[in-house]
C-alpha cells in the first residue's frame, strides 16, 4: 500500500476522529485540522489518539478563511509532503427557522460548511493535478439531500457541497483524481449522545434500520473512496444513513 498524506479538516470531531483513525490504520500520514482557538482540546485529543496507537499530526486552520487554509496547507506540505487525500469534514450548526434566522447564523454556517470546501480544495488541487493522483471526499449530510426543518442554512450548505463535488469531479476526472461526497445520516457521537432521551428515541424510530450510525461506518466509506482501489468512482454522493433517505 502506498503511504499518502491525508489532511482531514474537523479531524478531532466525532466523525473526523473515526476517519483519522481509519486512514492512519491504513498506513497514511494523517493530519487533523482543528479550529485554532481549540488548541488545548486538540492536543488532548492527539494524546488520546496516540494512547490508542495512532500517530496523527495536528494543523490549526480556520477553514472559513481562504488565506488561513493556504497557510495551513503550505505548512503541512513543508513538513510531510504534498497532500494526496483531502477530507473536508469541518462543520457547524446554527439551527433556527428561516423567519427568525439572523444573517450571521446563515453566513457562519455557509463559511464553515461550504466555503471551506473551496478554501481547502483550491490549495491542494494543483499539486494533485501535477502528480496525476488525488482523492477528495466532502462530508455532507442526509439533510443536504432531503432538507430539514430549522436548518435552511445547514441544508443549503451541505447540498452545495455536493454541487461542488460534481463540478470538481468533472474538471479532474482525466487527471487521476476522484472527488466524491459522503452524506451521513444520524450518527452516534458525543454530540448526539448528549441529546435528551426522548429526542434520541424519536430519531432512532425515524430510521428504517432502527439505530444510529457509527462513526466508523462513515470512516469505512471515506477510506474506500480515498484508496487506490477507487479509481473509477467520482462525482458520486454516497449515502450512509440507514435508509432514512433513499433516491434513484
Amino acid at each position: 500500500m502506498t503511504k499518502r498524506v491525508a489532511f482531514v479538516t474537523g479531524g478531532n470531531g466525532g466523525i473526523g476522529s473515526a476517519i483519522c483513525r481509519e486512514l492512519a490504520s491504513r498506513g497514511h500520514q494523517v493530519v487533523a485540522g482543528y479550529f485554532p482557538p481549540e488548541k488545548e482540546s486538540a492536543e488532548a485529543w492527539q494524546k488520546q489518539m496516540h494512547d490508542q496507537g495512532f500517530s496523527i499530526a495536528l494543523a490549526a486552520v480556520d477553514v472559513s478563511s481562504f488565506t488561513d487554509c493556504e497557510r495551513a496547507v503550505g505548512e503541512v506540505t513543508e513538513e510531510f509532503g504534498s497532500v494526496d487525500i483531502l477530507v473536508n469534514c469541518a462543520g457547524i450548526t446554527r439551527d433556527g427557522t428561516l423567519k427568525k434566522m439572523p444573517e450571521e447564523n446563515w453566513s457562519a454556517v455557509m463559511a464553515t460548511n461550504l466555503d471551506s470546501a473551496f478554501n481547502m480544495t483550491r490549495h491542494v488541487i494543483n499539486g494533485m493535478l501535477d502528480r496525476g493522483w488525488g482523492r477528495i471526499v466532502n462530508i455532507a449530510s442526509v439533510n443536504g439531500q432531503r432538507g430539514q426543518f430549522g436548518q435552511a442554512n445547514y441544508s443549503a450548505a451541505k447540498a452545495g457541497m455536493h454541487g461542488f463535488t460534481m463540478a470538481v469531479a468533472l474538471e479532474t476526472a482525466a487527471k487521476g483524481i476522484t472527488v466524491n461526497t459522503v452524506s451521513p445520516g444520524y450518527i452516534a457521537t458525543a454530540m448526539t449522545e448528549a441529546m435528551p432521551e426522548n429526542v434520541l428515541e424519536s430519531i432512532v424510530n425515524s430510521v428504517p434500520m432502527r439505530r444510529m450510525g457509527k462513526p466508523e461506518e462513515i470512516a469505512d466509506a471515506v477510506a474506500w473512496l480515498s484508496s487506490e482501489a477507487n479509481a473509477y468512482t467520482t462525482g458520486a454522493n454516497i449515502p450512509v444513513n440507514g435508509g432514512l433517505f433513499t433516491s434513484h
